[in-house]
């Protein structure tokens, strides 16, 4: 291969992706699958689309090659444990070739970092299969590659300091002592320890050698510090997102959850040289649009977020004109920022830009579904769920409950009643809460049979445990007001009264909405089928309570109370994180 031993593999991998993200998949696939063999990193760009392509369809075929693909990848790089400092050190002691002690360096680093992509990513795929043993094997995966990311990322920090005290030191000065340099620079041995690099200190009378990274050039350690910390930086932004009665069992593996850290290293990522920053990029705005939203307390924390998602994306815009994922996530900043006829016209956009890629197609059908039911204009939501529930292989249980909602809400009662007994034919994932929720919520609508209020009261529903309720405009909301007053069924009054505050807190209203949710927290008839009503309630008085100073106190302990007395509800592992947001914030506060 001629042609290829002159190629740059860095900045072809680069090339790669970023033909990937332009809605070149094939194009991609080809590049990488031609160069496969040429390096390692050409080699892991291949088997992250294999990989890729198996998490947008789901197939066990597709799932097993990239399985294949990563294993080959990882089994090209494979190397020795000895640590990468020590490597250079011991290659310093017998007089090794500068060059070549330099090229091994940066190749080792390269190979370790690949090492815990492919590890990641089996065990991603462990984890798609949904079986215990490959819980079990997946999370000892997943601790061998954290423990590879932190090796590494300490490792490159430490030799980038080294190399900006040498570009920092005045012209002609003779260069460090490496006796003092040792010191400063530990070896990080494999069990977590630290030993001084007293063994590379000159023996009397010995010439001092040069110091080990006087050759490693500035830009390479970038660009391997921007590919280590992708994945150390995911490593800690998806840990400090775990639910928080799980947080001690996962850090007894010796997991980290530093979200700043986690933040700060995938920018460092988004902007190196790396082929993993336009990935890092994406998942800057997946937390800043997608996550932080979710879970945030208050519009603050939504509004810093999405000015850092705009940022990124005006910043991205010429390098990613006709980018599906990138349109759909600039329309997730508008559908936030409530500017949702903009929002539809960019899902729509992204959905006709990805004509390839069926799976970002779901996604952005999801979304325009979502903006629909926002706008009350439940025909074209049923039309966008509707697609969903024939088309995908995944969530057809809920994409059911969706179409048959918003059907019913549209006022094609008939229609409604028939995909919602579809609900329960279609579950499928019984420890998954979402399709457990759907399943029994279309049973209790067609048991009665449905009505349109009673199907606007359960789109109203699902928009409030999504958190869209703040994405309504004033008349939206004010038309629910109405629908909720008019619900007369003794059996979801504690629900009704839940939503209905929820509706006042968005329109400014904390009285009403504070009264709402008392009532809500005296229904004991309604405990039973909507078991998450009370805590939920005690929840978003707590919160309102919480803006008082005065009140600070006791909405702290509603915030409790929500926490330690009700278990087993729908959605707790929700309701737990956005407690303890709350209470970290208040401490933060004091």
């Amino acid at each position: 291969m001629a042609e290829a031993e002159q190629v740059d593999d860095a900045e072809l991998s680069l090339q790669g992706i970023n033909m990937l993200l332009n809605n070149g998949f094939k194009e991609s696939a080809e590049l990488f699958h031609r160069y496969r063999n040429y390096s390692p990193l050409m080699s892991f760009g291949a088997s992250f689309v294999s990989f890729l392509n198996a998490m947008m369809t789901f197939e066990e075929e597709k799932m097993q090659v990239a399985c294949e693909d990563l294993r080959a990848t990882e089994r090209l790089c494979e190397c020795d444990s000895i640590g990468v400092i020590e490597t250079i050190k011991n290659k310093i002691r017998k007089n090794a070739d500068s060059q070549k002690s330099e090229v091994a360096m940066m190749e080792r680093l390269q190979r370790l970092i690949i090492v815990a992509d492919c590890q990641v990513y089996l065990a991603v795929l462990s984890f798609v299969r949904q079986e215990l043993s490959a819980y079990i094997k997946a999370g000892w995966i997943l601790r061998k590659a954290w423990k590879t990311y932190n090796k590494c990322y300490s490792d490159i920090s430490q030799l980038q300091e080294a190399c900006q005290r040498r570009s920092s030191a005045p012209q002609g000065a003779p260069p460090p002592d490496p006796a003092a340099h040792s010191e400063k620079l530990p070896l990080q041995t494999e069990d977590g320890q630290q030993e001084a690099q007293s063994s590379i200190r000159p023996k009397p009378g010995q010439k001092s050698p040069q110091p080990y990274d006087s050759r490693v050039s500035a830009e390479s350690l970038s660009r391997l510090k921007g590919s280590v910390s992708f994945g150390y930086g995911l490593f800690h932004l998806c840990i400090s997102m775990v639910p928080p009665h799980l947080l001690k069992i996962i850090n007894l593996l010796g997991f980290p959850g530093d979200r700043q850290q986690g933040l700060s290293s995938l920018t460092y990522a988004s902007e190196s040289k790396d082929m993993k920053a336009p990935l890092a990029t994406l998942a800057l705005l997946w937390y800043h649009t997608v996550v932080q939203p979710f879970f945030a307390l208050d519009g603050s924390e939504t509004e810093a977020g999405l000015l850092a998602a705009k940022e990124i994306l005006q910043k991205k815009e010429a390098e990613y004109p006709n980018s599906s994922l990138f349109m759909f996530f600039k329309g997730r900043v508008q559908r936030l920022e409530c500017q949702i006829s903009s929002a539809l016209t960019s899902f729509n956009s992204a959905l006709e830009l990805a004509t390839e890629q069926r799976e970002i197609q779901h996604i952005c059908l999801y979304e325009i579904g979502w903006c629909s039911m926002i706008e009350l204009s439940f025909t074209e939501a049923f039309r966008a769920f509707d697609r969903l529930r024939m088309e995908s292989r995944w969530s057809q249980c809920y994409y059911a409950y969706l179409t048959g909602v918003c059907q019913g809400a549209a006022g094609d009662l008939d229609g409604a009643c028939s995909v919602l007994k579809d609900a329960a034919r279609l579950f499928r994932r019984k420890n998954n809460q979402i399709e457990q929720f759907s399943m029994r919520r279309a049973e209790d609508l067609r048991k009665l049979p449905p009505t349109k209020e009673r199907c606007t009261t359960a789109a109203i529903e699902v928009l409030y445990l999504w958190k869209a309720l703040p994405n309504c405009s004033t008349s939206k909301l004010q038309h629910m007001v109405q629908v909720l007053q008019q619900m007369e069924d003794s059996s979801c009054a504690g629900l009704n009264h839940l939503l209905l505050g929820a509706v006042y807190k968005c329109l400014g209203n904390s009285t009403n909405a504070v009264q709402s949710f008392q009532v809500a927290l005296r229904d004991e008839q309604g405990r039973l089928s909507n078991s998450y009503v009370q805590p939920y309630s005690l929840y978003e008085l707590g919160c309102i309570l919480l803006e008082n100073t005065e009140s600070a106190a006791k909405g702290k302990a509603l915030l409790l109370q929500a926490k330690e007395e009700f278990t087993a509800y729908d959605f707790e592992n929700r309701l737990h994180v956005r407690i303890h947001t709350a209470l970290a914030s208040l401490k933060e506060a004091q």
